[in-house]
């Protein structure tokens, strides 16, 4: 039976909870290394850019990006022959992909916005406080002692290390749950029949992906009107990405 225990997941959680913080720091382990060719490539069709241009067009490529794989596995899952069971074996390889595509949006803002993703700890806060939303933002806010907005140029940017792992230490619990409940959701209705599940699957990523995008809004706030020593040495991709 479930408690309302405030110092952690309940008894019968930890195995579940693990295994989505697990996706999670598998997540950031793969995507840490691609944030810079990932601005890159959203600078690829006008190197002069501003900021605020390639941030948009971050937003669009994540959009785009996270409603297709929805709508995919939503179609495999619908497609003649296929079985529950394979479906929900899509689902739960595009599970990682999404929480994937998600990181790799919010370290990239956040690498525009010039805020330091050197540490992992930084990463944590700035993934999980950006999926959380609204949640997420009055925790960090709160665990760091600090008020008002754009927490993810405030808090991130600015309190020590040791304070962000304490920061995650909260939000890793609150992440479990509400990642957890949301991409049962989602799987399920992937696996309706009769091509539905191709909507709903891209339906729901869609609406998944445009809070995301929300919340990395309130994160940081306006983009910088230049660009940073480091981001501006971040070359435009050639046309052909395959090189």
């Amino acid at each position: 039976m479930a408690t309302d225990a405030s110092d952690g997941p309940v008894a019968e959680e930890p195995g579940r909870g693990q295994r989505v913080l697990d996706l999670l720091n598998k997540a950031i382990d793969n995507q840490s290394p691609l944030v810079r060719k990932n601005i890159a490539r959203a600078r690829q069709r006008n190197p002069e850019a501003t900021p605020a241009e390639v941030i948009r067009s971050l937003e669009r490529m994540y959009v785009s990006a996270l409603t297709g794989t929805g709508a995919a596995v939503g179609g495999a899952a619908a497609a003649p022959g296929v079985g529950t069971g394979v479906a929900l074996a899509l689902s739960a390889g595009e599970a990682l992909s999404s929480l994937e595509l998600s990181t790799l949006f919010a370290l990239s803002v956040a690498e525009v916005h010039g805020v330091p993703i050197d540490e992992i700890e930084r990463r944590r806060t700035i993934v999980m406080g950006i999926m959380l939303g609204g949640s997420g933002s009055s925790t960090i806010g709160k665990a760091a002692g600090r008020t008002g907005q754009h927490w993810g140029r405030q808090v991130v940017g600015k309190v020590p290390v040791e304070t962000l792992r304490q920061i995650n230490k909260i939000l890793g619990p609150n992440f479990v749950t509400k990642y957890g409940t949301k991409q049962g959701i989602i799987v399920l209705g992937r696996v309706a029949p009769f091509g539905i599940g191709a909507v709903i699957g891209g339906g729901a990523n869609a609406a998944v992906a445009t809070l995301t995008v929300r919340a990395g809004r309130r994160a940081f706030g306006p983009p910088p009107e230049s660009w940073s020593p480091l981001t501006r040495s971040t070359p435009p991709m050639s046309e052909n990405p395959q090189g």
